[in-house]
């Protein structure tokens, strides 16, 4: 009698769970086609890729860089690393897809390959698998690091996924939420951010067809936001809170519920998430860090005086940033500034606030793109030193003052530009203190340039135009871990 009782028991408090389990059953056992209005095909977008280790550590020298020396014999006879050949695999349900070889380049900024496969229609999850390789002419080609898992092998170092047809979503190793980003692979994730193990970074999307064109998945808008899935939805913003159904639909959000984005801002990097919005084209996500600079550049002067910043100096910054799950994005021309700004042979402080104005905020004080970018200014020569911050959102940096200094054997031009770029850049996140920003740390006659060697960042006058990072502060006193300090509300100030 007590067994009986017993078995009833059990019976009772499991019935509602296989209840909930039937029910969910039943939804999508009653579902022989999850998209009736297509032949279903999913998409696997392959946007940028970068590798994040530097060839070389970077060093004060550029002829005699024996670091680098050791470095290549690193790369070549262990590693196995000689050129940068890269190609991507992408496996859908186990059909594999490899793409062309991108030669010589280690930042593949518009990739632009796609590749598409038809699915079951009556199956909600596809299985991806995505893998970066660099291909070596003399030996085994190389696999790039890509995923949050730790080890050496193949499989500790591609990407697994599990797209859903019914949420055009996806989980695994990236994830809604990831820290490095949606639809971003980073091999920095397993923690090896200063090891060499071949760390990179891939932008990619997962996307079906869909007979509207709104992206949003026909299940989704049948049995979920009650929507016609004939008529395409982007723009609508049902619940009035400024953010139009397709972002609250990809990032998560219920476009039926009201949401103050304005002062949301899950990832605390003091971008609202209608800010995100209005920069999701591109590449920012609500729930990882961004960082937005614009760089405006003067023109050349009527002497051939020539204002620049090379382009390899913007990849070393990104690599930086972007290997500590910061996003660091460069307006450069590609985000409606990167400015031309006419020439002035010796700008001071009430020049630069004009420039500022002019050609920043365009004479709008409430200008949207204050909340969002630094401004980093880079002009021929400046009044005093040759760069400095000039608002709680504004520096300078003075390409000549910069190509004096790379004129110095020692000194690398391109090291040299991004370090000191960087190094104002950090103003604007109140670093503070700054072990070694001081007369008494500039060279290595000084004993103030030899007691904060430990504190290695751009920051430091001992280190500044020698290496590109901010510190992590796993060094002794007086090092500091400059990455975890970084104030993203700042540069939100406004001096007068």
């Amino acid at each position: 009698m007590k067994k009986i009782l017993l078995f009833f028991t059990i019976a009772i408090l499991l019935l509602p769970m296989v209840h909930t389990v039937h029910s969910s059953n039943m939804l999508n056992s009653g579902i022989e086609d999850f998209d009736p209005l297509v032949d279903l095909e999913v998409t696997v977008e392959i946007k940028a890729i970068r590798y994040l280790e530097d060839i070389a550590p970077q060093s004060t020298f550029k002829n005699l860089n024996y670091l680098g020396f050791f470095q290549n014999i690193l790369n070549n006879y262990i590693l196995g690393i000689q050129d940068f050949n890269m190609y991507v695999k992408v496996f859908i349900n186990g059909a594999e897809f490899t793409s062309d070889v991108w030669e010589n380049q280690r930042y593949i900024h518009n990739a632009q390959w796609i590749i598409s496969l038809d699915v079951p229609d009556d199956v909600e999850f596809v299985d991806i698998k995505i893998q970066l390789w660099n291909y070596q002419s003399n030996k085994d080609d190389h696999i790039c690091d890509l995923s949050p898992k730790s080890g050496n092998t193949i499989g500790a170092k591609e990407v697994e996924l599990v797209y859903s047809v019914k949420t055009g979503h996806w989980e695994g190793d990236d994830f809604l939420g990831d820290p490095s980003g949606y639809g971003r692979l980073c091999g920095t994730d397993d923690g090896t951010i200063y090891k060499h193990d071949g760390d990179a970074e891939l932008w990619f999307d997962i996307y079906q067809n869909d007979y509207d064109g709104d992206g949003i998945p026909y299940w989704t808008e049948v049995y979920v936001y009650g929507t016609d899935p004939t008529v395409d939805d982007r723009g609508r913003d049902d619940d009035n809170d400024g953010v139009p159904i397709e972002w609250e639909w990809k990032w998560g959000y219920d476009p039926f519920v009201w949401d103050n984005h304005y002062n949301l801002d899950p990832d605390e990097d003091s971008i609202s998430n209608y800010e995100e919005y209005l920069t999701s084209q591109w590449g920012s996500d609500p729930f990882r860090k961004d960082v937005f600079v614009e760089m405006d550049i003067m023109a050349e002067g009527p002497n051939g005086e020539i204002t620049y910043f090379p382009e390899n100096s913007k990849d070393l910054i990104r690599n930086a940033f972007n290997r500590q799950n910061i996003v660091f994005h460069l307006d450069d021309g590609c985000m409606g500034g990167g400015e031309v700004i006419p020439f002035d042979a010796l700008t001071d402080g009430r020049e630069l606030r004009k420039m500022y104005e002019n050609y920043f905020l365009h004479g709008d004080t409430n200008n949207w793109r204050r909340g969002v970018f630094h401004y980093g200014l880079v002009i021929y020569c400046a009044e005093g030193v040759c760069g400095f911050v000039f608002r709680a959102n504004a520096y300078q940096i003075s390409s000549k003052g910069m190509e004096i200094k790379a004129s110095n054997f020692i000194y690398n031009r391109d090291i040299v530009y991004a370090s000191a770029y960087m190094h104002e850049l950090g103003h604007t996140f109140d670093f503070n203190p700054i072990p070694g920003h001081n007369q008494y740390c500039v060279s290595p006659w000084q004993i103030g340039w030899w007691l904060v060697r430990p504190y290695k960042s751009c920051m430091n006058y001992a280190w500044m135009y020698q290496i590109v990072d901010y510190s992590d502060g796993s060094r002794r006193s007086p090092d500091i871990d400059d990455w975890s300090r970084i104030d993203y509300t700042y540069f939100e100030n406004e001096w007068h």
